[in-house]
């Protein structure tokens, strides 16, 4: 029926039909906006001396190291759930313990720029491969310990969204600082 070239691959995000262009719009926008959050963060931490970057500003409160050292965990780990979604059927997402991340691995002995390059690498790889996805792998789902089920398009948009997050409070502590 196909001859030597086989059935039709279904588009990828990249090369949608007409049919598919409300959804591939949901995913374009999450993707661009998932990638972007590496720049935010890079021009958040901008101009900040290793002090500053270190200081809490309060009790139980997370310097801006802190918040870009999480920002790099959860990502890594976020981007390993997205990739267990699309590869294995309704794979079990274990959440984790970011305050005991905090607490138990010192986020100050860490270099900002190799923090910042790690993250957008990661960014940068985790966005190119979404692009290369079919449509219907957007739909594909994992079960979260905290979260229940969720498919691999809102996990893409929760954490366009967990830069943005972060970030208001990188702004609050740049401004209790002077910076």
């Amino acid at each position: 029926m196909y001859g030597n070239r086989g059935p039709p691959a279904p588009p990828t995000l990249g090369a949608m039909t007409a049919t598919d262009s409300a959804s591939a719009a949901s995913s374009h926008a999450a993707i661009a906006s998932y990638e972007s959050g590496a720049a935010k963060l890079r021009a958040a931490c901008a101009g900040l001396s290793t002090e500053q970057l270190n200081t809490r500003i309060g009790p139980g409160t997370w310097s801006v190291m802190e918040n870009a050292v999480h920002l790099l965990d959860s990502d890594l780990a976020c981007t390993h759930r997205m990739r267990r979604i699309v590869a294995e059927e309704n794979p079990l997402l274990v959440s984790y313990d970011e305050n005991a991340f905090i607490a138990r691995l010192p986020s100050g002995l860490n270099d900002i720029t190799e923090v910042l390059d790690l993250f957008e690498a990661n960014r940068r790889f985790t966005a190119r491969w979404l692009r290369s996805l079919r449509a219907d792998d957007f739909a594909r789902t994992g079960i979260h310990t905290q979260r229940g089920k969720v498919a691999l398009v809102q996990i893409v948009e929760i954490y366009a969204h967990h830069v943005d997050h972060h970030l208001k409070f990188v702004a609050e502590k740049r401004r209790n600082l002077g910076a």
